[in-house]
Parts: structure tokens; C-alpha cells; sequence
């Protein structure tokens, strides 16, 4: 895209926290870099100050409420389009995607801006979902996200459905990364324990798709075996999930593993939790698009296992083979997490999973479609 300044518009419900909204400003960031307009519609939200703090812009449009009122944002958004001369505009969630598209659709051949679209989710198949096929470039945030958009909306012409994997940053996890005494001295503190246990840890959501159950009763079973182990549960406590945060520790309790496994809500600090974990585990009950949490501390090292399905599956197969477990198989999890914790083979590669490789396939992506 030398000597082209491009205007490029991403539009997503909001701006809070999540892998939507990190992948946005990633590519906002790139965009800014390379000397572009970046700009950004979304509801608002605790990452708009970092947006704007990397030289993007902001536009506040409820883009994402539920509710047939989203429809009066079409012709705002169309004016916004036409206005600001958009070259590209990127939909990167459902709801959002609608808008964009009525809007585009409603302009003149002539002042449209070329529409993009990300398959960030393996969604439900239907009608509403079919929005995200109508770009006239679709990213796949992995091949197993082009598999389930052309297995599913046989309509859509391969040619316009790119893979572009997700990415980690490696200079925010790197392969060398260590704790510092001040950070350490303060985890050891809030969990003692840990200091003479191997720590198996489960990041993510708090909801029934992570496989929390099944981690529980890993933890249980290598504890009955006699192993020192010690399982931590690194997520989000919503209050709107109280019910079946309840119902995981009553699991917990049951096994008598209130000692062994603990919940230690969202953290910030999740590369010094990775550093100091033996085994990072991905259990999701139902594919996912990608896999990032196996991902980012297989950037650093890090051994990680996981169900070998969907994006997770796909990374291990890459990354490192030996994590690959059937899904389910709660015998063969036992089996392969015991072996990793005794001798880990090393993460000897780590592909093209990275962050720098992500943004310039996606601008690359944008400079092709405005020349054609």
C-alpha cells in the first residue's frame, strides 16, 4: 500500500475486552503505522482511550444494542461512509455486520467502500449468521473457520474467503520471559502453595463450553494418584454466571479439592501466570474458531495441551503435536497431561502465528481489494 493513504473504517459492538476487540486494535495500530486513517464504530468502552492513545479514531454508534432501534443507525452510518470517504469498511461481529451491509448497499455503486467482514466464531448456522458471508472479501480467523464457512453457506465462492490466523505478539510473550521478585513475592504470597506443586492452568471464560468439569476432575484424579499438582482456574467471575460458578465449586467441594484447585477470577497478568504454570490446558467441550490461549504461551515455551478440535486442535497440530488429545477422552487426558508434567518435550517451533504476520496479511488484504 506504499504512496496510498487508505481510510479504513472496523465496526464492532463495543470496545471492552476480548478477542474481537484485541484483534481491532492490533490492526489499528498497523493501519496507523503504516501511515493510514484508522477508524473505529463501535458503542464505547474501556479500550477506547487506548484506541485513540495509538492514533486511531472513534465514532460512538450503538452499533451492537439488541433491539430494532440499531436499525437507525443505518443511515448515520451511511452518511458516515460517504463523508469520511471510506475506503474500506471491516464488520467484525454479527449484529454490526447487518448495519454495514444495509448501509453500504444503500449507496450508489460508485461511493461504496469495499466491504470486509472476519468469521471470527464457528456461529449458529442460520440467516442472521449468513451476514458474515457477504463481504466481498471474507477472513477466517483460521482453517477451520473456512471449512465451517464453506461446509455451511455453500453459496459462497471460495475464492473471496481468505484464512488469516490470528497472532500472537511475541514481543509480549516471549520465549525467554521471567517473572520479576517483586511480582513473584506477591503471587506466593496470595498462593502459598503453589510453591511446591506443579500448576496446571485453565484460562478463560467462565462458562460451561471451557470444560471446567472435565479440569476438575483431572486435578482430582492426579491428586488420588499422588501427584503434587495444583489447578488454577483463570477467569472471569460475572455475577450474571453466579449460578454456575456455584455449581463449579460445589464440583470442587465434592471432590475435596478446595486445597488444589483455585478460581482466581480475571487477571490482568496473565503472561506471569503462564510463566509460572508447568501445563496450560485448553478443554472447550465444542470446537472453537482459534485457540489463542494455547497459543500464547506456546509463544512463550510454555507446554500446552488441549482437545484436539477446532482451532485448538489445529494449533497443536502445528505448534506442538504432543498436546493433542482426543475430545472427551478423559482417560487419555489423565494419560498425556502426566507424561507432559514428567517430561515435556520443548516447543521447538511456533509457525506463523504471530501477530506481525496477522496484521500484514490483513493489510495486504486491503490493498488488493481497493485495486481491483
Amino acid at each position: 500500500m506504499a504512496g496510498q493513504q487508505l481510510t479504513v473504517m472496523q465496526v464492532l459492538p463495543a470496545l471492552q475486552s476480548g478477542g474481537v476487540e484485541r484483534g481491532t486494535l492490533e490492526v489499528a495500530g498497523a493501519l496507523v503505522q503504516a501511515g493510514h486513517r484508522s477508524m473505529v464504530v463501535s458503542g464505547g468502552g474501556g479500550l477506547v482511550e487506548d484506541l485513540l492513545a495509538g492514533g486511531s479514531e472513534h465514532i460512538r454508534l450503538p452499533v451492537g444494542r439488541k433491539s430494532l432501534r440499531v436499525l437507525l443507525e443505518v443511515r448515520r452510518l451511511r452518511r458516515i461512509l460517504r463523508d469520511e470517504q471510506v475506503d474500506i469498511v471491516h464488520a467484525r461481529s454479527r449484529l454490526p455486520a447487518w448495519v454495514v451491509w444495509l448501509a453500504w448497499r444503500g449507496l450508489p455503486a460508485a461511493q461504496r467502500p469495499r466491504f470486509v467482514t472476519t468469521v471470527h466464531g464457528l456461529y449458529s448456522v442460520n440467516r442472521y449468521s449468513a451476514v458474515m458471508t457477504r463481504g466481498e472479501r471474507v477472513i477466517a480467523v483460521s482453517d477451520t473457520a473456512r471449512r465451517y464457512i464453506l461446509d455451511n453457506y455453500p453459496g459462497v465462492d471460495p475464492q473471496r474467503v481468505v484464512t488469516i490466523h490470528r497472532g500472537v505478539d511475541r514481543a509480549e510473550f516471549p520465549p525467554d520471559y521471567r517473572s520479576d521478585a517483586t511480582w513473584l513475592d506477591t503471587w506466593y504470597a496470595e498462593y502459598p502453595l503453589l510453591r511446591e506443586r506443579k500448576v496446571l492452568t485453565l484460562p478463560g471464560r467462565l462458562t460451561r463450553l471451557k470444560g471446567h468439569d472435565d479440569f476438575i476432575d483431572l486435578v482430582a484424579g492426579l491428586v488420588d494418584r499422588g501427584h503434587a499438582v495444583h489447578g488454577l482456574i483463570v477467569g472471569d467471575l460475572d455475577p450474571g454466571r453466579q449460578s454456575y460458578i456455584d455449581e463449579l465449586r460445589r464440583h470442587v467441594a465434592d471432590k475435596g479439592m478446595e486445597d488444589r484447585i483455585t478460581f482466581t477470577g480475571q487477571r490482568r497478568d496473565i503472561r506471569d501466570i503462564y510463566s509460572i504454570s508447568d501445563l496450560v490446558l485448553s478443554l472447550s467441550n465444542k470446537p472453537e474458531s482459534f485457540g489463542r490461549t494455547v497459543l500464547e504461551p506456546l509463544c512463550m515455551g510454555i507446554p500446552a495441551a488441549g482437545y484436539d478440535h477446532g482451532g485448538v486442535g489445529e494449533i497443536l497440530g502445528r505448534v506442538y503435536p504432543e498436546g493433542r488429545i482426543p475430545p472427551g477422552d478423559a482417560g487419555e487426558l489423565s494419560r498425556r497431561v502426566e507424561n507432559l508434567l514428567e517430561a515435556p518435550p520443548p516447543v521447538a517451533r511456533f509457525g506463523d502465528f504471530t501477530l506481525q504476520a496477522m496484521t500484514e496479511r490483513t493489510l495486504a488484504l486491503y490493498a488488493e481489494l481497493v485495486q481491483t
